[in-house]
């Protein structure tokens, strides 16, 4: 159990961490942002796929005790994630805002976030008390994810109004509550037995959502053949980490 709660705390930190990527976009020209992030949200799509279908899944047939009941958690996975963006106006968005591609008001923003890292945070503790290479490929899946995430909540900051340096900051204070919810998970999992057999069927239909209802129709918008192939590429590649990582277990 000690292990378990070092790498979920060390994972959660580098999630946590990787919120200072905007960065990146504070020196970098917008449209070749926006040009190699549709390439990184690919990746993530393949990433979250391959860890739902590849780790998370086959793993919770083997271990689980309620077989019957893991289609319609998965469901229930989905449909959060779908309630989730409705009732605080949050979407899973990878492009900085822009005339073209508005983005709700920092705060909304801010909010939304906030929960997504939190669920992160339970997720990944979920991953990790099912077993360490689970929870390494689930952190990785969601590391691949942030990083487009966290470049466009940064310029969303921006547009809002905020300056560089108080997004930057107020983004990792958003990012800090993946922390809360891996220490409110690990300490629920350690006094109620089996909870990872109902996180992990609703962590599954979470990817799932996130990667076909938010990343992928936003590829869908690029009709170039070559760049296309490029997204094809690097959604196969995603999905390719996924598998490699089996090699751990």
């Amino acid at each position: 159990m000690t292990d378990t709660w070092l790498y979920t705390i060390i994972s959660v930190i580098i999630i946590s961490l990787i919120s200072l990527v905007g960065i990146l976009a504070i020196s970098t020209n917008i449209n070749k942002l926006k040009k190699y992030l549709l390439l990184l949200v690919s990746f993530s799509a393949g990433s979250l796929l391959g860890g739902a279908f590849i780790h998370l899944l086959p793993e919770t047939y083997e271990e689980s005790d309620i077989l019957g009941l893991l289609p319609f958690l998965i469901l229930g996975g989905i449909v959060l994630f779908f309630f989730i963006e409705k009732v605080l106006c949050w979407r899973h968005c990878h492009i900085p805002t822009s005339e073209e591609h508005p983005h709700p008001l920092g705060i909304n923003n801010l909010i939304g976030d906030g929960l997504h890292n939190f669920i992160d945070g339970m997720i990944i503790a979920g991953s990790y008390i099912v077993s360490i290479p689970v929870g390494i490929a689930t952190t990785v899946a969601v590391i691949l994810h942030e990083i487009p995430q966290e470049i466009g909540d940064f310029g969303v900051l921006l547009h809002a109004g905020y300056s560089k340096g108080k997004a930057l900051f107020l983004n990792f204070l958003s990012a800090l509550t993946a922390v809360l919810g891996a220490v409110i998970t690990l300490a629920i999992g350690t006094s109620v037995e089996g909870i990872q057999q109902y996180i992990i069927p609703i962590t599954i239909g979470g990817f799932i959502y996130i990667a076909t209802a938010d990343l992928i129709p936003e590829l869908k918008k690029e009709i170039n053949l070559g760049k296309s192939f490029l997204q094809l590429l690097a959604l196969l590649l995603g999905m390719g980490i996924m598998a490699l990582l089996l090699l751990m277990e």
